[in-house]
């Protein structure tokens, strides 16, 4: 039986949890030295600021910060890209593509979206050809900080709706409405971005079919270019996961198998309207106008520099992680010193099974590119639980391409750990 609570969804490998203090001096020194291999290079800006905390969110964030701090955390940022910026690894390296998350990166005003977005351009240029995203909550994704996103080369917009029934969303601790979505599609279909991303959650505390599916068809008929569903986890560190130790509401929380059966629909539905689904979480209307680049380059091996509070890394082979909370963070910066608080140098091995594992979170992925990439031969060192997966109707073999089938993909991350040495198999993911 599936447990409740617990972290699910699998962002990287090795898991966050054998990280450690010790391996930051590796990375340091990886930093100065010009890059060993030419694997492209992204950028990840956290902005952790956000009007309440939802209950299911495990992201540093800190709700209703003062002007003071949102300013001087912005100094920060931006002298942490300035400083990479001079290091050997990165060094006048173009960037393909670009995220601010957060958080609410939204909840920036106009002037201060505007100062980071320069600021880190400044530091970190990207060209014309990079898909750059920004995260935006209903609330305050308002005109004038739509205009600066517009005006500043913003290439991709991702907005959180979660879900289109207010009961649900008060529930969760979401502060829009249904009225907030509504208005603030209309300003973004006003002003104009290229691709247009909306954001739902399967399995909330409260939701039932009937608000899921409503509100998929309501996201459909808005005609967002691509659309995103998350299946419901519940991490430990979590106000939800608290209630429930609590013994509150824990019937109101959909199982793992009604989560995957609604989500197993909403795709079927999705593709009945014209969509194409492009990932184990998200489907879009042109596969090859509404790509999602910050996921796929990372999944094939790409480089990402990671920004502010609690960011990840993967740059040249190393992982590395940025102090996690925001006093520890903006001491070490404003000391001077870049804030690594963690990090791991994966071996060949690990990073062949790191790319085999979150490909497969696209669909599949083709064996024989990484055992000419890595010497490994990832079929058959994963030939047992590959072949349960394919047994179980989860995967695909055929020779070296290793197909995700709709039923493999719906779980996963639950799949996923399978496929990890077993000294890794029951470690803490974060």
């Amino acid at each position: 039986m599936e447990p409740v609570a617990g972290s699910y969804f699998v962002s990287t490998y090795p898991p966050f949890s054998v990280w450690t203090g010790d391996a930051v001096g590796a990375y340091r020194s990886l930093l100065d030295r010009p890059p060993a291999i030419d694997a492209g290079l992204g950028l990840y800006v956290h902005i952790p600021f956000c009007l309440e905390r939802c209950r299911y969110c495990y992201y540093l964030s800190y709700a209703n910060p003062n002007t003071d701090l949102v300013d001087r955390y912005i100094d920060a940022v931006l002298d942490e890209a300035a400083r990479y910026a001079r290091l050997p690894a990165l060094a006048g390296r173009p960037l393909s593509y670009v995220y601010f998350g957060g958080g609410t990166p939204s909840m920036l005003t106009a002037s201060q979206i505007h100062r980071v977005l320069a600021g880190i351009r400044g530091s970190l240029p990207w060209d014309g050809d990079a898909e750059v995203t920004f995260e935006c909550a209903p609330r305050s994704a308002l005109p004038d900080r739509l205009n600066v996103l517009r005006d500043e080369g913003l290439t991709r917009l991702s907005m959180g709706v979660q879900q289109l029934d207010d009961e649900v969303l008060a529930r969760n601790a979401r502060v829009h409405t249904v009225r907030d979505v509504e208005r603030a599609w209309a300003d973004i279909q006003k002003i104009g971005f290229e691709v247009v991303n909306l954001d739902l959650i399967v399995g909330l505390v409260g939701e039932t079919d009937a608000t899921f599916f409503e509100s998929l068809g309501r996201v459909i008929g808005m005609g967002a270019d691509s659309v995103t569903l998350y299946q419901l986890e519940i991490p430990l560190n979590t106000p939800l996961y608290r209630s429930l130790q609590e013994g509150e509401e824990l019937l109101s929380v959909p199982s793992w198998s009604t989560k995957r059966r609604r989500l197993d629909t909403a795709f079927s539905v999705l593709e009945g309207a014209g969509y194409h689904q492009r990932s184990a979480y998200a489907a879009v209307k042109d596969p090859e106008r509404h790509r999602f680049v910050y996921q796929d380059a990372q999944y094939r091996g790409a480089d990402l520099l990671g920004i502010g509070a609690s960011s990840f890394s993967f740059v040249q082979g190393g992982h590395q992680q940025n102090a996690a909370s925001m006093r520890s963070y903006l001491e070490v910066v404003e000391s001077g010193e870049l804030p690594h608080g963690r990090a791991h140098m994966l071996s060949e091995n690990e990073q062949c099974v790191r790319e085999f594992v979150l490909q497969l979170k696209l669909g599949g992925c083709d064996a024989s590119q990484l055992h000419a990439r890595y010497g490994v031969a990832v079929t058959d060192v994963l030939a047992e639980p590959l072949a349960r997966f394919e047994h179980e109707g989860w995967v695909v073999i055929d020779d070296d391409q290793i197909t995700v089938t709709r039923e493999g993909l719906l779980r996963v991350d639950a799949l996923i750990p399978e496929l990890y040495p077993e000294e890794r198999q029951d470690v803490r993911y974060s």
